[in-house]
């Protein structure tokens, strides 16, 4: 068993991974979206694609005076680590109540990924040199479910942006390259959670008593009125510092803060391009994240138009 620690003494035990016991459905065979074959490929896709890179042993690389100065003048880093950490506790809770092995292994090991992106902040911070506020008490949920639908498509939303925003980065030089590329195992694990959340609430929908459906849709109705409520007062709740208004993933909270030059409409297109292309390899039969990407396509066709540019 393989364990990560940071300089703030969280230890993550990473699960176990096997799943021999399983195996899954025949390449391009078809099944039914929640099927114990639909089960078995979204489990094992999050599962067989784990990577192990070590947080403790990250070479942060040297970054020079400009650099390091964009750096630590990002406000996010308080709200990132707390996010993370409290989605770890989340996802976590989930697991714990459920009874289908497969399953329990595909949500502990989506809980033990999310602990190592905060070490892997933590650990950034101390590097170069950034302070924190203490951070939050993690306390576990009432009602798992619900915290872990809200982490869920909280990440499909960051995610999205995210994808985009790392890409901006990357090609504008913003941060150094070798410091964009330190980042990437967790925008790649990013896309993996998210994939396999949609393709747990399809197959979860399916499998539960049809007495309890209209209650689950309309916990999912509510938990994207409560998304959008809360990015509604984002920019406010960046400006006062707070983490505890915080969610799940930063990307977003982040979003303002970079200060990098390109138009709206352009950054939305290459969010697109980018989100296709992180979720394109994966199995088409599984279900992909829609509902954010085709609000930005709608809004590509109908108002948001790029700049016109000056000669």
């Amino acid at each position: 068993m393989t364990a990560h620690a940071s300089a703030s003494g969280l230890i993550l035990s990473l699960p176990d991974l096997s799943t021999e016991a399983w195996p899954a459905p025949p390449e391009g065979k078809r099944f039914r979206l929640g099927s114990e074959a639909h089960k078995r490929l979204f489990c094992r896709t999050l599962l067989d694609t784990y990577d192990p890179y070590r947080p403790a042993i990250i070479d942060w690389p040297e970054l020079g005076a400009d650099a390091l100065r964009r750096l630590t003048s990002l406000p996010i880093w308080d709200i990132a680590v707390a996010t993370e950490g409290r989605a770890m506790r989340r996802v976590k809770s989930y697991a714990e109540m459920l009874d289908d092995e497969l399953l329990k292994k595909a949500v502990e090991l989506n809980a033990y990924e999310e602990g190592r992106h905060k070490l892997v902040l933590s650990n950034l911070v101390q590097a170069y040199g950034i302070r924190l506020e203490p951070e939050p008490v993690y306390h576990s949920p009432k009602d798992p479910e619900w915290s872990f639908l809200v982490t869920g498509f909280s990440e499909c939303i960051d995610s999205f942006f995210a994808f985009g925003l790392f890409e901006t980065a990357r090609r504008s030089g913003f941060f150094p390259e070798e410091l964009v590329e330190t980042f990437e195992p967790v925008i790649a694990e990013e896309g993996r959670h998210i994939l396999f959340f949609v393709n747990w609430v399809a197959w979860h929908r399916r499998n539960m008593p049809l007495w309890r459906r209209p209650w689950f849709e309309l916990k999912v109705w509510a938990v994207w009125v409560f998304l959008a409520l809360e990015r509604m007062s984002l920019a406010k709740d960046l400006e006062g510092g707070s983490a505890e208004n915080q969610d799940n993933n930063f990307t977003v909270s982040g979003a303002g803060q970079l200060g990098i030059d390109i138009d709206v409409a352009d950054l939305m297109d290459l969010c697109l391009a980018e989100n296709d292309r992180r979720l394109g390899k994966y199995d088409a039969r599984l279900v992909r994240p829609n509902f954010v990407p085709r609000m930005v396509r709608l809004a590509r066709r109908t108002f948001l138009k790029p700049a016109k540019k000056a000669a």
